[in-house]
């Protein structure tokens, strides 16, 4: 008999310049390069917590008041974000979805980011400012995945959507989106120049 599927997890994915006026990525990038350089408190924090290279998300909670380019690139995702809860057909009755938080992540050679999901968000993603040949892609896990206490594995090649585990490789430019309970890492960046994100959380107000 035919399938139903049923409990969708959705991935948006699209270009930056889809929605809005394009962002310059020459300037993105030269100002994440300048804000990682000059911003200790962030520097310390990534070594004390063992970071590897250097992230803004616990260090700089304001960068689009500070930044030009980072109110260029809001005013970007906060239509990618609505696009994308439609298409979820998210209720949200007299509220909205609103930046919560936005952040800088520099990856070297050998770095990785272990599997975390972002709680008190609605919508979580990732724009792509930096990917040299051969890093790492983004790993999300099926969210069902830790109740499969007794479940066989996948044979190979099983469709993308029945896999616990799913590689996507972005681009430069491009927004990936999710909701903020999908479990999600970085894997060992192996290429030797710095993979280079900026991350962000919308939460419902």
């Amino acid at each position: 008999m035919p399938l139903t599927e049923l409990f969708v997890t959705a991935l948006y994915r699209a270009t930056l310049a889809e929605h809005g006026a394009p962002v310059d990525q020459d300037e993105l990038l030269s100002s994440c390069i300048s804000i990682a350089e000059d911003d200790e408190a962030g520097q310390e924090w990534s070594e004390a917590h063992g970071y590897p290279g250097y992230t803004s998300y616990a260090s700089l909670s304001d960068l689009p008041t500070r930044f030009p380019i980072f109110a260029d690139l809001v005013a970007v995702l906060d239509a990618h974000v609505a696009a994308f809860a439609t298409d979820l057909a998210l209720d949200l009755g007299e509220g909205r979805l609103e930046l919560e938080d936005i952040w800088i992540n520099i990856l070297p050679e050998g770095g990785s980011h272990s599997g975390h999901i972002h709680p008190h968000s609605v919508i979580s993603g990732t724009t792509y400012v930096a990917m040299p040949e051969g890093t790492s892609a983004l790993r999300f896990e099926d969210p069902r995945l830790p109740m499969m206490m007794a479940h066989p594995t996948r044979i190979e090649g099983a469709p993308e959507r029945l896999r616990p585990f799913v590689h996507v490789i972005p681009k430069v430019g491009e927004v990936l989106l999710w909701e903020s309970f999908v479990r999600h890492e970085v894997p060992l960046n192996m290429a030797e120049d710095e993979r280079i994100s900026v991350s962000f959380n919308y939460k419902w107000v």
